[in-house]
This record gives structure tokens, sequence and C-alpha cells, in this order.
């Protein structure tokens, strides 16, 4: 099969690269491995909602109107979100179609699936900057009763073994199921690497509205000095729920959250964690007093009222072991984040260090592929749903001008 340009992914990113190409007259079609949104629909916790506001939900030509722009959609909104505009824009998917590989040909691409092959002149890659969930190598070294799950497959405490859990890892998925987890009855343990702390809301305003208003989301990748660290930064320490409320360290362990450095180890039973929890929770407080200071001076000139800072995170004196026999631990959730993984993809884009695909602006060196929703791949927020929209239509734009380019030769 023929088409000008296939894109790789239907979700935020998938979506908004298609409404962006068939404004611009380049046929396309979008390839999915499941449905519509797959990911939103299958790899999400039963309790989960957005982190952003719903004011925030927004792809080109197409936003949340509801009534509740400041309350934080739940999993089934954000599909039925998806579902409606991809429905809207008349996006050309292929559901159920799996990509096996895709290879350069000429000066084309040959992408093989499972229902077929189909030749282009462009390829989008958009599937996301998370694409496996992340677990260590010693994890295969723990007892073999112990249920090991990360976020992409646990849906809820009931379907978890009547013991006690580690949930490892303290961004905003592992703040997240460790309180859900503890509100069940069972006893938790957080082992807490780096992690971004802040407020759910600030100065009378929630804080990514903050952080929208201040342009901390809209800086580009151009302008920061160390790229490669900005994209490693760790998600943002907050949850979405029915009433904004914080989930820090100092409310899990008011919950009855055991705190404990980094899981660097295991060896059957035995557990090693770093003694680097102090260390870890400096820097946050560094780096959340640093973004409140800058969230200051925009809420002064705007007279925005008054708030007190977040008080300093107590630690206790935390183990630097443990025992999962001794301590009836009999699940762990590893909430250590996501790693690039493209298989299927036999073009060399792909950075051996970082395992990142080599682009600017969404742009890679082989002529004619691109991506779209890659971690800071334009701005601070080219990954979130908010900020695909621009991302898609710039490469769009490059798609076009390319195409006009090779008709005019």
């Amino acid at each position: 099969m023929r088409v000008h340009t296939i894109v790789i992914g239907a979700g935020q990113a998938g979506l908004a690269t298609s409404a962006s190409l068939t404004e611009l007259g380049i046929d396309h079609v979008v390839l999915e491995r499941g449905r519509v949104a797959n990911a939103w629909r299958t790899e999400r916790w039963d309790s989960f909602r957005l982190l952003t506001p719903n004011w925030m939900t927004r792809l080109p030509n197409y936003r949340y109107d509801g009534t509740a722009p400041n309350g934080y959609m739940d999993g089934e909104a954000v599909v039925s979100f998806f579902d409606t505009y991809a429905a809207r824009i008349d996006a050309p998917v292929q559901e159920e179609t799996a990509v096996r590989s895709v290879t350069r040909r000429g000066d084309r691409f040959e992408v093989t699936t499972d229902r077929g092959r189909w030749v282009a002149d462009a390829v989008v890659i958009a599937t996301g900057a998370n694409s496996l969930p992340r677990v260590p190598a010693f994890a295969s070294r723990l007892p073999p009763d112990v249920l090991q799950i990360t976020p992409t497959t646990y849906k809820r405490p009931e379907l978890l073994p009547a013991g006690n859990v580690l949930v490892v890892g303290a961004s905003a998925s592992g703040v997240q199921l460790a309180a859900e987890i503890r509100a069940s009855g069972r006893g938790v343990t957080l082992a807490v690497g780096r992690h971004a702390r802040l407020p759910r809301g600030y100065r009378g305003a929630d804080i990514i509205t903050w952080m929208e208003g201040t342009g901390i989301l809209r800086e580009r990748a151009a302008d920061v000095r160390n790229l490669d660290a900005a994209r490693g930064n760790p998600s943002l320490q907050l949850a979405g729920s029915a009433m904004p409320q914080d989930l820090d360290l100092n409310v899990l362990q008011a919950r009855g959250v055991r705190l404990a450095g980094r899981l660097v180890d295991a060896d059957r039973a035995r557990l090693t964690f770093a003694e680097d929890l102090h260390d870890r929770v400096a820097e946050a407080e560094r780096r959340l007093d640093k973004l409140l200071s800058r969230i200051d001076a925009v809420a002064d000139a705007e007279g925005a009222p008054a708030a007190r800072r977040p008080k300093p995170v107590h630690l206790p004196v935390t183990p630097n072991a443990a025992d999962v026999r001794a301590d009836g631990i009999e699940t762990v959730v590893w909430a250590t984040g996501f790693t690039r993984s493209y298989p299927w993809l036999q073009v060399p884009v792909v950075g051996a260090r970082t395992g990142d695909i080599r682009q600017r602006d969404g742009v890679t060196p082989v002529p004619g592929l691109y991506t779209v929703g890659m971690r800071f791949q334009r701005t601070r927020k080219s990954n979130w749903i908010d900020g695909v929209g621009d991302d898609a239509r710039c490469v769009a734009e490059h798609v076009a001008m390319r195409a006009g380019a090779r008709l005019a030769a």
C-alpha cells in the first residue's frame, strides 16, 4: 500500500499530527498497535487522573469545554476525549495494526506491519517518550513468590496479595500508588530516588497554572544548556484528585508510609538501600525553592494572594537494609520511570548513549523521518497533551515543505 506519510501511534502526538497533516492536505495514515489512546486506555490504574488541570487538555482545534476547568480528568474521561477528537478530525487510524519494522528504501520508507506492508515518503514516530517500564537487573534476584509489577500493570489494591508493599520510585506514579495502597490497609515502604517536589496549589492558583503563566513550560529546547539532563529530570511529584491536595513525602509519612533511600540491590530476601535520602530530599528542596522564587516574582507583580511555602520534608532515621520476609513484603511496584525502545526502527537515528531518537524540533538526520511527542522535543511540555499541538504543526509543515520541494524538482 502506498501513502505519502505514515504516523506511528494514535495517542495525543499521533492524533495532533494527523490533524495538522489533514489541514495541509497531506495524504497519510495513522498506524496504532491497539486502539486510539491505547496507553491511556490499557496502561493506567483505575483511579488515575491527569496531573494537569482540565483547561490544559487541548489539541489542535479542540479542547476541554466542560464545567470543571480546574478539575483533573479521570482515565475514562481522557479516553473519551481522544475518541471524540479522533472522530472529529476524521483521523485515518488503522487500529490493531502493530508495526514490525521501519526501513529506508532509496528515498522512501518501507513500513511492515502485522497486517501488511506500506511504502511512504515520510514517517512520523508519535509513540511518545515512554516506551518500556524501567526495571533494574537485580529485580530478577528477588524471591520468585514476590509479585513484581509496574504502574502500567497495576490496577487497584484489591488485586494485590494481602501482604505489605515496597514502592520503588517517588515521582508522580510512585507517590500516588504508595498513597493508594497504604489507604487499603497494607504496610507500604517507599524507596525514594530523585524527585521533583511541588505543592498542588500556590499563591491562589494551581502550580501548573503558574508554570504556564511564567513561561516555564514554554521554555525552548534550544535555550537549555544541558538538554540531556533536562530530558532526564524526574516527573512532577503531583496528583490529580477530586479535591486538589498536596502529595509529598510529608503527607505520605503522616499517612503511615515508611521512607527509605534509593533501592540499589536485592539479594533474595535482602534489600539494600542507598544512604542518600537526605541528599535527594535536599536536592528537591533546592529545586522547589528556585521554582517558587520565580513564580513569586510574577505573582507579586500580578497582586496574587500571599502564601506560605511548603514545610521542609521531615526525615526520620531510615533503614539501609530490609528483609522481604521479616517485613512481610509480598509485592514490589517498580515506579522507576521508562526507557525508550524502538526494536522495529531499522534506521540509524537512535543515540547509543541515551536511547533517544536524534532529532531537532522533531526533524531527524534522516530526510523524511520525524518525531512528535518526545520529552522536551521543542519545549518543556512537548510530551504533554497541551504541548504536542505546536510540535505537530511544526513537523507537518516540514513534511509539506519537503513534499513541495520534491514536486518542484
